[in-house]
């Protein structure tokens, strides 16, 4: 199965709790340290946690990830 990077993240906590609400949304995201080292930024992305799905899954994952995201930025301001 080949995985698609759909958010980079700064906080492994962030990554995780995405990871978690896209679980909860019916998405498949590749559990940290699957892809790599447990708490190490990957070293294939932009910087910081990569999130990943199935290819099959990154469009519709993306959108609710971007939609994720700021919601959390909102509610740390």
């Amino acid at each position: 199965m080949s995985y698609q990077i759909i958010a980079n993240v700064d906080n492994p906590s962030t990554a995780r709790v995405l990871a978690v609400a896209l679980r909860a949304h019916g998405f498949h995201p590749l559990e940290q340290g699957e892809g790599g080292l447990p708490g190490v930024p990957s070293f294939f992305a932009d910087g910081g946690y990569a999130v990943q799905v199935p290819e099959e899954e990154a469009a519709d994952a993306t959108v609710l990830a971007a939609d994720l995201l700021r919601e959390m930025a909102a509610g740390d301001s």
